[in-house]
């Protein structure tokens, strides 16, 4: 098996003769703080905290566990420390250190053991499943799912792409997904806080609740707001994914949100949290984990929770009630996991709304209170459960094959979508009804893989086959009440409909495909070069949902190439890259009713995104900066019929950094210029305007410091800015820029014995009101009002 790197020289670009023989710190005494975890991991850090080189072969690492350490020590004997048990000692080759096992030659007069040089592979010898290492800071991790290519390291992407971890969701006290994203400068969301469902926009365009993936597979989260609790790590991969992913059930054309499940650790974990939220919401959670049989192959995870009480909008009850067990199986040759959830989430009193404005408006009026309940007296529950299996096995460290499926039901009633405050006039008049809505999801989705590693000469392959097949059954009954008239700063009693007697059938779509990749490694992997192509077929049915007739059907395919280039021209810790990749959509469907292809659905559609791209690790803290080029068509309206003709392109540069800038200070964030252009509409009326909801700027950047007054205590603090932006296609109505400060402080400590963590987060700190976003034409949606987290957590 060949050699796989750890560690290199921290620090950034070093020349190779540093990492060679014995370092010059070797016998230097260093400060370590590597927590208890998996030997590898534990390795990793500390070789970073040392400036060593450590080469080992990483598949009889796994399963193996460090106890950790903490305090000062030679790098040589805190590698004995971290290996104590491990039936491995430190050798040496002129390379560097090296693992060999204790029953290995004995070593030679200065105490460790001489080795022949080796070739390494940076990328050899790992599970493609196996979880990436965390990086200096905690926040981020080293790498994350490259779909069907597994977990890939972020200095091996060629993407911009960015794993948060569970340590950044427990001290931020994140309940969704969107409160982790709050993180990146590129995301922003398109409905009102607090909404049933949690949608994003990345690079520009939409990513809906219900197209997030797990484990890289989609149609099996929960809808609506996903629990975070069973969550260990939220990736987001930025641009189109088709060709790694298989087609995005809803387009997913700026990116892809990948939910990694937690698993049990070597370690018994037992952890209680109780937690508050303004105005009034109170609950608690248990994460529970334990390994048990021969060498731990057999661990089980369980997570829990329950929040109930007021909301910070006026009158507003929210309850949540989450369940999740997680089980795993590990051995040399194969991996197996099963994932079980329950999530039931309801609300009474009232839903934040979102605001349509008039056509003809130029002035949009100020963002009202988020406190203000515009439509008191509604309801609504979300209900989800699901289920996916996972397998992956190693024939040998060249040949691995894979597969999972998962189904996933979802059903929803009451006053869910629609809340629209419509047709809002300077004064902030305005009409609305209520619909009221019954309906359900049925998912079944599967995949499978083979992954072969070979060499040919100088060229090291890694050739993966692809398939995956996602099969979804909807539907739906709306009853639309009564219209009647408000004021978005002084609303009155709205009128409360009525739920629909029946969700009849309203659509089926099978999502297949099969993909081929082949990554093309060159001198030592100093240069990659990723080619393959999927081919995606598309095939749906309407219906309608009173009488079942079928309204519209299509069966259609494409192929989605993909090619990428990623060069270390200095070593390791310097990255460039070049990227094209397209994506599929499933084509739009007409529903203006006074078109002429009312109910027409269009054949699915590609988007195209170009990249180039640098990545920079300094040791503690990393660096992307990446431009890009993204273009998708889109529907108008010429006379009475609509076609799909039209065209959006996004061009914007990202820079998002992380890491640790000393001992005591990390960073997250980054900043985001973007340029959205309609390229193509109707009678060419707009082309070369502004696309709506593309703010120029978006900004976010966050940081944390330990105090040096009082061990264990942290101050932490968060600024997100995003610029002005149109939410019209004329250009006639902007919402104006907005900003927002978030501040915490946490303290960890012991008592009797146990771990115990206190924590407060306040976002919003200043409680500005604000719009901000937009999700359709001449839409706004409205910022968070201020609010406290406040929770405790004791490790038993």
């Amino acid at each position: 098996m060949q050699l796989a790197l750890v560690a290199l020289v921290a620090g950034g670009v070093v020349p190779q003769a540093a990492a060679q023989a014995q370092p010059g710190g070797a016998r230097t005494a260093v400060a370590a703080d590597v927590p208890a975890g998996p030997l590898a991991e534990a390795l990793n850090r500390f070789a970073v905290q040392a400036g060593i080189s450590l080469a080992v072969d990483a598949g009889k690492l796994k399963g193996k566990s460090s106890r950790g350490i903490t305090g000062s020590v030679t790098a040589e004997e805190g590698l004995q420390r971290l290996l104590a048990g491990s039936g491995f000692r430190l050798g040496r080759n002129p390379a560097g250190y090296v693992l060999v096992p204790e029953s290995a030659q004995e070593p030679s007069s200065d105490g460790t053991a001489t080795l022949p040089a080796v070739r390494v592979h940076a990328t050899a010898g790992a599970w493609p499943d196996e979880l990436p290492g965390v990086y200096a800071g905690g926040q981020v991790a080293k790498g994350a799912r490259l779909g069907a290519l597994g977990n890939t390291d972020v200095m091996d992407t060629p993407f911009s792409i960015t794993s948060y971890t569970s340590e950044v969701i427990r001290n931020q006290q994140a309940s969704t997904v969107g409160e982790v994203l709050v993180n990146d400068p590129s995301v922003r969301f398109t409905t009102s806080n607090g909404h049933m469902y949690e949608n994003f926009r990345v690079r520009g365009f939409d990513i809906n609740a219900s197209e997030l993936a797990v484990n890289g597979t989609f149609g099996l989260v929960p809808v609506g707001h996903v629990p975070i609790e069973f969550v260990e790590r939220v990736e987001i991969l930025k641009g189109p994914s088709a060709l790694f992913s298989g087609m995005v059930p809803g387009g997913g054309v700026g990116g892809v949100i990948n939910l990694v499940p937690k698993r049990a650790g070597d370690e018994p974990l037992a952890r209680l949290s109780l937690g508050y939220r303004s105005e009034g919401q109170w609950g608690g959670s248990i994460d529970a984990g334990r390994r048990l049989g021969e060498n731990k192959a057999v661990g089980v995870r369980v997570n829990a929770s329950y929040t109930d009480g007021d909301t910070d909008l006026d009158g507003q009850s929210k309850r949540r009630e989450f369940l999740s067990v997680g089980a795993d199986y590990r051995s040399d040759a194969l991996k197996a996991s099963v994932d079980a959830y329950q999530s039931k989430e309801s609300y009474t009193g009232g839903t934040p709304a979102m605001y349509q404005f008039r056509a003809a408006l130029t002035d949009i009026p100020k963002a009202p209170d988020p406190d203000i309940n515009l439509f008191r007296g509604l309801y609504g529950t979300l209900e989800s459960s699901g289920a996916v299996f996972r397998v992956e096995y190693e024939f040998s460290p060249q040949i691995s094959a894979f597969a999972s499926a998962g189904v996933m039901n979802h059903d929803y009633s009451g006053f869910i979508n629609g809340t629209h405050a419509r047709q809002i006039a300077a004064n902030g008049n305005y009409s609305a009804w209520a619909s009221g809505q019954l309906g359900y999801n049925d998912n079944v989705s599967a995949e499978a893989g083979l992954r072969v590693r070979f060499e040919r000469g100088e060229v090291a392959h890694q050739v993966v086959v692809h398939a995956s097949r996602l099969d979804m059954e909807a539907g739906s009954g709306v009853l639309i009440g009564p219209t009647y008239t408000s004021n978005i700063y002084h609303p009155s009693v709205p009128i409360v409909g009525r739920l629909p007697a029946r969700a009849g059938k309203t659509s089926e779509t099978t999502l297949a495909s099969l993909a081929l990749v082949d990554t093309l490694s060159f001198m030592d992997d100093a240069v990659q070069l990723t080619l393959g192509a999927r081919k995606q077929g598309v095939e749906t049915t309407n219906f309608n949902s009173n009488t079942g007739a079928v309204t519209a059907k299509y069966d259609k395919d494409a192929l989605t190439p993909a090619v990428a280039v990623l060069v270390k021209p200095w070593g390791p810790a310097l990255s460039l890259y070049a990227s094209y990749v397209q994506g599929l959509s499933q084509g739009g469907t007409v529903t203006d009713a006074t078109a002429t292809n009312y109910r027409h659905v269009f054949a699915p559609y590609k988007t195209e995104q170009k990249e180039i791209g640098a990545k920079w690790d300094a040791g503690s803290f990393a660096n992307t900066l990446a431009a890009f080029e993204l273009t998708k068509p889109t529907l108008v309206k010429i006379g009475d019929t609509y076609t799909d003709e039209g065209e959006q392109r996004i061009r914007g540069v990202e820079w998002t950094t992380f890491g640790a800038l000393s001992r005591d200070v990390r960073l997250l964030g980054g900043i985001a210029h973007t340029r959205g252009t309609q390229t193509k509409t109707a009678n060419n009326l707009y082309n070369g305007k502004d696309a709506t909801a593309v703010p120029r700027w978006q900004a976010n950047l966050g940081l944390e410091w330990d105090t040096p007054w009082l061990p264990g205590l942290t101050l932490s603090g968060r600024v997100i800015g995003t610029s002005s932006q149109y939410i019209n296609a004329a250009n006639t109505q902007r919402i104006p820029g907005w900003s927002q400060v978030d501040v915490g402080v946490r303290y960890g400590t012991k008592v009797g014995g146990h771990d115990v963590a206190l924590r407060l987060n306040v976002a919003n700190l200043f409680d500005r009101h604000y719009w901000s976003g937009s999700f359709s034409e001449n839409f706004a949606t409205l910022g968070p009002a201020r609010s406290v987290t406040a929770s405790a957590t004791v490790d038993f």
